[in-house]
């Protein structure tokens, strides 16, 4: 199979959807890897690496799209891209299609095959190459709200963890999962007060086990939320529904309610985000106020460190990769439950039902699609 590794167009996105040394197993596998000139530039990876590493270097994107049977990106196409992409090729990426409408008709009317990293699901229900990168979103979203509580960039003043004798910041974290528990653990880490909501109960009795002792973990509400954030000076937006929309779990008449100068960061941006108040914003332009309170929705928090992000997603992705180039993507499909779950549009038809449903669309299991 041919296989396009593209430069990545997203604003501030530094990050590539493979390593040299993912290209080298790649090429070793009998598989040919076109790559477009500087896309790992980024991350600290020459044009020399890859070639050393057995790619070809293209000059343009849309060398890579009329070439590739399969064409790899970290974040989903953007519209320059759309008319590029031709029927029957892997589209293999980061897509949220459920909070991307124009996105989501555009791989419609491509009838190319689009599989998702973030729909890509385990038995046990973990999402394995969404994970890697929830896991620097995480740990970037506390460092980033103890940025933005210094008064020079919009915030209150107050320092994360506090110092003897002055109580530190109050964190609350929505949601449990991955993203959450490491936006938690930094923040214990720094000495902040943090509250840790999930709605799963089971969850919360192995979190309170584990977790640091200034880590407190709460059912989640609309009346624990309403509550917590009323003294917070940070809260994370750590809310994950696969494949679907992000509920608004932080409302605006809540906001209302916060101190000024208080941070929301909104790591669920990328699925429209949790808090009503949100937009996706950018590394170039990341904060905005709304009645005092900075809202950070950067939407691909973790291309701002690219070179541990890019190492982290090869190691993820790489061997799903390897399995549809190797048997097609149906036979990777029909080999292997995790990679159909990634199906989310295929020859014009919606095959994830939280995508189908987020636009009155028509739903088609892609069962049908696999004989």
């Amino acid at each position: 199979m041919i296989v396009g590794i593209l430069k990545e167009i997203k604003s501030e996105e530094n990050r590539v959807c493979m390593t040299p040394a993912g290209v080298e197993v790649m090429v070793k596998s009998g598989h040919e890897v076109l790559v477009e000139k500087n896309a790992g530039a980024g991350s600290g990876f020459t044009d020399d690496t890859y070639t050393r590493a057995g790619a070809k270097m293209v000059a343009t994107p849309k060398e890579i799209y009329a070439a590739a049977d399969m064409v790899m990106h970290v974040k989903e196409p953007l519209p320059p891209e759309y008319d590029l992409i031709r029927e029957g090729q892997i589209v293999f990426t980061y897509l949220h299609l459920a909070a991307d409408e124009p996105q989501t008709r555009a791989l419609i009317d491509s009838k190319a095959v689009c599989i998702a990293y973030e729909t890509i699901q385990k038995a046990d229900g973990s999402l394995p190459l969404l994970t890697p990168m929830s896991e620097v979103a995480g740990r970037m979203a506390i460092q980033e709200g103890a940025k933005y509580l210094e008064m020079t960039q919009g915030g209150h003043g107050i320092l994360l963890g506090g110092v003897p004798g002055v109580e530190p910041a109050t964190v609350v974290v929505i949601g449990g999962g991955v993203v959450g528990v490491n936006a938690a653990k930094m923040a214990c880490g720094l000495g902040a007060k943090v509250y840790l909501l999930d709605m799963n109960l089971d969850r919360l009795r192995y979190l309170s086990d584990v977790m640091p002792a200034n880590c407190f973990t709460l059912m989640s509400s609309p009346a624990t939320i309403r509550k917590l954030v009323k003294k917070a000076d940070v809260v994370i937006g750590a809310v994950l529904i696969p494949g679907a929309k992000a509920p608004k779990l932080v409302t605006r008449d809540m906001l209302e309610t916060m101190k000024n100068g208080s941070v929301l960061v909104d790591v669920a941006i990328d699925q429209g985000g949790c808090f009503e108040t949100s937009k996706a914003t950018t590394h170039n332009d990341p904060t905005f106020v709304i009645d005092g309170v900075v809202h950070y929705c950067v939407a691909n928090m973790p291309g701002a460190v690219a070179k541990t992000s890019t190492l982290a997603l090869t190691n993820a992705t790489l061997p799903y990769a390897l399995q549809i180039a190797n048997r097609g993507w149906k036979g990777a499909m029909q080999a292997n439950e995790e990679i159909k779950k990634g199906a989310n549009v295929i020859d014009g038809k919606v095959t994830y039902k939280a995508v189908a449903e987020a636009f009155g669309l028509i739903y088609t299991p892609v069962e049908e699609l696999l004989n």
